[in-house]
């Protein structure tokens, strides 16, 4: 029995030190004790509808695209634009944009990144073939010429002011021209950037390596996964287990039990997005100035703002505080007046109308339609909401196949011509342009705000665009965002962009 109960005792005792190998071996983080693996997950509701940054516009799809891709110019920490693919930039006269290129760069397949490949990429997002999305950012360039390997040149008809800010969007992203002529960068991109494009996995999972060739030094972290979960509380859960460590566009009301768990650090940044409401400029009663203001005295935007706990600036204007152009002391638009709004409903006959309101299925979009669904009923107006899938909302939305729709616009540029240029000119109309609005004098306005260098003077003639939308209303601005994120607390030198953007370059496991 003794060297029976000898032998048993040495079994457990070397049972119990694998074990305790195992455990020293393995964090909560999912790594190792002082060197976490270099793995991370980031958790979205919604689909990537491509990976094109010539044929994309809609911010799931550019949270990939920007670990990817890269673009000439970029804002720094203090919202200054800096050369990032771009070495350096001169000015011979005001319609002209000579780049000097970074040298020595390649994309991931190889292929030399040189003024070539701008031209080509600047070429094909301008082309009306391409249909591109946001065309509208090089719409000014008259001709774009090769001066050398590395320079490119800029030609424009015009002066255009925002031409810095255009070429720092991730739709102004440089491709591979060989990868795009050999394969659908949608489905198989080729940038430059820290990440490579791996594979796709469950039919929509994508994953990313680390670019060991980088023209920087290489990214820290190995993987990337982007995975789709459909449910937000299930994404929490998810963060809470650690099984992903990132999401961001945090749900207001998820926002208390985000706070109480104790392995999750939350970042909020005032941001540069608008959320609003898009009123069908082709239909009535949305094209009678009284509905549109009916409409708007109607919805408590100010009482909305106090549901989304720390989520949301208030701000009577289309151009929020955080974009170039905005004026603090302008108020133009209406304010919250139900018994106003009864008064215009009932006497303009729009109780008789029933209308819809079409919303993606984003948490964040379809709370924001119940509310002001509640409140349209308050005033009298019967309004049904339809939501559908954000991919096939963004082809919808286009084509104006509802009367009212919610709507958001992430401002990458931080500037207010290219919020008040995609959304509100009448070139945009069946693209950007969701309201289908054709104002001639809005339209001037707009144009000038493109076509003039002098930033205080362009500042002014944006101020006097915004007063005129929040007169005319074509749109109504319900709040302007704040860029906020949740991540595992394993999760280093995260940082968020006023877009609500972000770069995993910088970010480490510890």
């Amino acid at each position: 029995m003794g060297k029976k109960w000898f032998a048993s005792l040495l079994t457990v005792l070397f049972v119990l030190s694998l074990a305790l190998v195992g455990c020293s071996s393995n964090s909560s983080s999912g790594g190792s004790a002082g060197k976490a693996e270099q793995e991370l997950t980031y958790a979205t509701t919604s689909k990537v509808v491509g990976l094109s940054p010539i044929l994309t516009n809609d911010s799931v799809s550019s949270t990939v695209i920007e670990q990817i891709y890269e673009t000439l110019f970029v804002r720094d920490n203090k919202g200054e634009i800096v050369p990032h693919l771009a070495e350096s930039y001169e000015n011979p006269d005001e319609n002209t944009w000579v780049i000097k290129l970074k040298k020595d760069i390649k994309f991931h397949d190889g292929t030399p990144f040189n003024a070539e490949s701008v031209k080509y990429t600047f070429d094909k997002l301008k082309d009306p073939k391409t249909a591109a999305p946001r065309a509208s950012l090089l719409a000014p360039v008259s001709s774009i010429e090769v001066q050398d390997e590395h320079t490119v040149v800029l030609k424009t008809e015009k002066p255009y002011g925002p031409m810095l800010a255009a070429l720092t969007h991730s739709n102004a992203a440089i491709v591979s021209p060989t990868a795009d002529q050999k394969q659908d960068l949608m489905k198989d991109p080729v940038g430059t950037g820290p990440f490579t494009f791996s594979e796709k996995v469950n039919g929509d999972d994508i994953v990313l390596v680390k670019n060991k060739d980088y023209w920087q030094k290489p990214a820290k972290l190995e993987k990337l996964t982007f995975t789709v979960v459909p449910e937000v509380s299930t994404a929490i859960s998810m963060l809470q287990t650690g099984k992903v460590q990132l999401i961001d566009g945090l749900a207001p009301e998820l926002m208390p039990r985000l706070e109480k768990i104790k392995n999750v650090d939350i970042q909020k940044k005032d941001g540069t997005p608008v959320y609003y409401l898009a009123f069908n400029m082709e239909k009535a009663p949305m094209n009678d100035l009284k509905f549109r203001q009916a409409v708007s005295q109607a919805i408590n935007r100010e009482g909305y703002l106090k549901k989304l706990n720390g989520l949301g600036v208030y701000s009577n204007s289309f151009i929020g505080p955080e974009v170039f152009g905005h004026n603090e002391s302008s108020d133009k638009g209406p304010k919250f007046d139900q018994a106003e709004a009864k008064k215009l409903v009932k006497d303009n006959g729009f109780d008789k109308k029933e209308i819809k309101i079409l919303a993606a299925n984003t948490s964040q979009y379809m709370n924001m339609a119940e509310v002001i669904q509640s409140q349209l009923k308050e005033a009298g107006i019967n309004a049904n909401i339809e939501t559908i899938e954000w991919g096939t909302y963004l082809d919808v939305s286009k084509k104006g196949d509802f009367d009212i729709t919610i709507a958001g616009w992430s401002n990458v540029t931080g500037d207010g011509s290219e919020l008040l240029f995609p959304r509100l000119h009448s070139a945009n109309i069946d693209a950007t342009n969701l309201s289908r609005y054709k104002d001639a004098e809005l339209d001037k306005l707009i144009d000038q705000s493109r076509s003039v260098v002098d930033q205080e003077q362009r500042k002014e003639i944006l101020t006097k665009a915004d007063e005129y939308v929040m007169t005319q209303l074509p749109v109504l601005p319900i709040y302007h965002g704040i860029a906020s994120a949740a991540y595992d607390k394993s999760v280093k030198g995260f940082e968020m962009e006023p877009t609500g953007q972000w770069s995993l370059y910088g970010v480490y496991r510890e």
